[in-house]
């Protein structure tokens, strides 16, 4: 029953974060991986299956506020979804071991970048 309500958290917070358009996925894999002992491969399709209905919730509150530049939507899709492809069949042409320290070392490496990174200007719309 535990299992239960802490999994409801974590879903709770990955949906405000992904409303947020700020990566709850990633949260989410680290609390699958880490904590609920899931591996790699069934924690990353869990994943995709947890982000498809999370994004479509939170896409029209974006697209009601003028957060959609269509000039580099589609390219940046194109590039998304072919990227997502090559991935999915890398990620299990890899062992779980080698995955989780890869995926492990993606999130030390944004993690520094975005402590050493300077703070952006608000761009936006109405900025």
């Amino acid at each position: 029953m535990t299992q239960w309500i802490i999994a409801a958290l974590v879903g709770a917070a990955t949906g405000v974060l992904s409303g947020f358009g700020v990566g709850g996925g990633t949260l989410l894999l680290v609390y699958m991986t880490a904590f609920a002992g899931l591996d790699q491969h069934l924690a990353q399709g869990i994943n995709l299956v947890y982000f498809l209905p999370a994004g479509l919730l939170a896409l029209p509150a974006h697209a009601k506020n003028g957060y959609l530049e269509t000039s580099v939507l589609w390219p940046a899709v194109g590039a998304g979804l072919a990227c997502a492809a090559l991935g999915a069949w890398a990620a299990f042409a890899l062992e779980v071991d080698l995955l989780r320290r890869l995926f492990g070392a993606f999130l030390i490496a944004v993690g520094v970048w975005e402590l050493k990174s300077p703070g952006t200007e608000k761009r936006g719309p109405d900025r």
